[in-house]
């Protein structure tokens, strides 16, 4: 019979050298510095205090989303057989969170907490003025400076870049709901 040979895991040892205690110390400065940052903001908006989305639930939202590429816009659509941007939003977040939006754009922007730009993550909803000052479209945003939207009429429900030049000029601001406060927006 052969001999039984246990082997002894060494302890863990703790990582202590100058170099770590250096870069800890950089990564604590950088969180202090970013607690205490004030972030522009937009007139009639508050300061950003939005935590972020648990991944699950930004995952969930998104795939949610994902699932509707291709689907037609459809003016003031709310369902599968065609969307229009603020209609899409409320499935999207009814369905992943049972949290019953508002129905248009304008007053979807009013929901949530305030993000600036700089600190958007996925599932947050990005506003945008396409037609003079008021809020009129909304989009998901998925990561990578890129967000997921209905359109318009004549399009499909699609994935375009924050940054390109049309959606940048028209950028106005964005909010986050999650899913653990989703009784501040339900509507009876």
């Amino acid at each position: 019979m052969g001999k039984i040979i246990q082997r002894k895991t060494p302890p863990a040892v703790a990582q202590t050298s100058p170099s770590h205690d250096a870069i800890g110390s950089i990564i604590q400065q950088k969180q202090q510095q970013q607690a205490q940052a004030t972030p522009p903001v937009a007139a009639g908006e508050e300061p950003s205090n939005a935590e972020p989305m648990g991944r699950g639930d930004a995952d969930e939202l998104i795939s949610n989303a994902m699932g509707f590429i291709g689907v037609a816009y459809r003016f003031g659509g709310t369902s599968p057989t065609g969307f229009d941007c603020s209609g899409f939003m409320q499935y999207v977040f009814r369905k992943a969170f049972a949290v019953n939006l508002p129905r248009t754009s304008a007053a979807q922007a009013s929901v949530g907490s305030y993000v600036s730009r700089s600190e958007l993550r996925p599932g947050d909803m990005v506003f945008f003025r396409t037609r003079g000052s008021r809020i009129s479209h909304v989009g998901m945003y998925i990561g990578n400076d890129r967000f997921i939207h209905a359109p318009r009429t004549g399009k499909r429900i699609e994935i375009t870049s924050l940054s390109s030049k049309y959606w940048n000029a028209r950028y106005a601001t964005a909010r986050r709901v999650k899913r653990n406060n989703a009784q501040n927006y339900i509507r009876n």
